[in-house]
């Protein structure tokens, strides 16, 4: 039992590096939890979102309209690499406009602009070169 255990865990960790569940670890999830995570998966294909900003959107009723429960259990099943979406929505904010890099990180970091933490935001605003 120890050993199935064991290798579980071992395949669950390889899952969850790689950015992907299988199938049987994603059956916790409720149907409108499982229907949040396709959704979030499409905002993060199109675009660099926050932590916040990912549950934000699902869960307005501007946005999904999901409930904030559902949308937050679905965002944190997902394996995301937020500093890397932190340097996405730099690099996107940098080409349509200049930003100073204080700018950028306040842009990036504010409740009004992206949500992302001071330190992904910092990150972020550093590897798109505007620092």
């Amino acid at each position: 039992m120890k050993n199935v255990l064991n290798w579980i865990g071992m395949v669950l960790i390889g899952y969850i590096t790689l950015g992907a569940m299988p199938t049987w670890a994603q059956q916790s999830l409720t149907g409108p939890q499982s229907n949040a995570v396709r959704s979030a998966k499409q905002y993060i294909s199109l675009s660099g979102f926050s932590r916040n900003g990912l549950i934000q959107q699902l869960s307005s009723d501007a946005g999904d309209g999901y409930k904030i429960t559902d949308s937050t259990v679905a965002v944190d099943s997902l394996n995301i690499d937020w500093n890397q979406q932190a340097v996405r929505s730099a690099k996107q904010y940098l080409s349509i406009s200049g930003f100073s890099c204080k700018g950028l990180i306040e842009q990036l970091s504010s409740s009004a602009g992206d949500g992302y933490t001071k330190s992904q935001a910092t990150y972020g605003a550093q590897q798109a070169g505007a620092c």
